[in-house]
């Protein structure tokens, strides 16, 4: 299985990248969970192009990515799996734990550090929420993105199976729970203690400060509820919340590509970062089943700093 795996790579990638857009696609146009601010139109020919600039930019840099960086790990004998020998199943199921880590690591990192939060909100400006927001990240956080990753592979030293089906799973994860649908209750309640859900993954779009600062999982949800930054659901509710950043309304500017690829240059940083950041202190909403939160931050000003 893991021969047929490497060997077909590409193709497996794109067909699940495919068969996921499409039916989270469907999924929109049958039963969106909010109404759109936008059109389709004006979006998505932004967010796919640039999906498409990111893709090709990563080709001409990385033209092996993160798979040719596993493979040159494995064949160097590099990283803790590979001096560990232990069984395969087990270096496989470690290796999607530890890459999924460091995925939520990173993002807590670019909501934390003001010059990498100014790449990232990008991501975050989006006025509208669905599943090509997903894969709209300004091209400098693509790069960065993948030298964090190669400098983990190298460490860790994965198994290739466990990095491609770590790729495979990342990005429809990522198309699910940035898609505009709703779960029935009773699927999303169980099935976010597992797995981050569209709605519990649209609270941390939400243009409140605090509510951005939490569920920063993509695919796991243990990681936001064992370190406590997860939020079960927005103050004013799933369709009333705000979506975008609130310093950043502009449709030219936060929903056309020479907006997107400029936002990270424009002004200075006096919105929130996870350092810089204020609310006034709420309980959360209760969802059943899981946990409440009150936060108690005081509000910290640019001229305390």
């Amino acid at each position: 299985m893991d021969s047929f795996i490497q060997t077909h790579e590409a193709m497996i990638r794109l067909g699940f990248f495919l068969g996921v857009f499409a039916l989270m696609a469907i999924w929109e146009v049958i039963a969106p969970s909010r109404a759109r601010m936008l059109t389709r139109v004006q979006r998505w020919s932004s967010n796919i192009g640039l999906v498409v600039l990111n893709t090709v930019l990563l080709r001409l840099l990385f033209p092996a990515a993160a798979v040719g960086m596993a493979l040159s790990v494995n064949s160097a004998g590099w990283g803790l799996l590979n001096a560990l020998a232990w069984p395969f199943w087990l270096e496989l199921l470690l290796a999607l734990l530890v890459l999924d880590f460091a995925i939520w690591v990173q993002h807590v990192l670019f909501h934390a550090v003001p010059a990498l939060w100014r790449l990232h909100r990008v991501h975050h400006a989006d006025l509208d929420y669905d599943l090509t927001t997903g894969a709209r990240f300004h091209p400098l956080e693509i790069i960065l993105s993948m030298l964090i990753k190669f400098a983990v592979i190298a460490a860790l030293g994965p198994p290739i199976v466990a990095v491609i089906l770590f790729e495979v799973i990342l990005n429809a994860m990522a198309m699910f729970n940035h898609a505009n649908i709703a779960l029935p209750a009773w699927v999303d309640r169980p099935l976010r203690w597992l797995v981050v859900t569209p709605d519990m993954h649209r609270v941390h779009h939400s243009i409140e400060d605090d509510e951005t600062n939490s569920n920063f999982g993509f695919n796991l949800s243990w990681w936001d509820w064992l370190l406590g930054t997860y939020r079960a659901q927005p103050r004013a509710g799933q369709q009333g919340m705000t979506i975008g950043i609130r310093q950043h309304r502009e449709p030219r500017r936060v929903d056309r590509l020479d907006g997107m690829l400029l936002l990270p240059f424009v002004g200075k940083v006096t919105e929130y970062a996870i350092n810089r950041r204020q609310w006034a202190d709420a309980p959360e909403p209760h969802e059943a089943g899981a946990p409440t939160q009150v936060h108690k931050v005081r509000e910290t000003r640019l001229d305390e700093r």
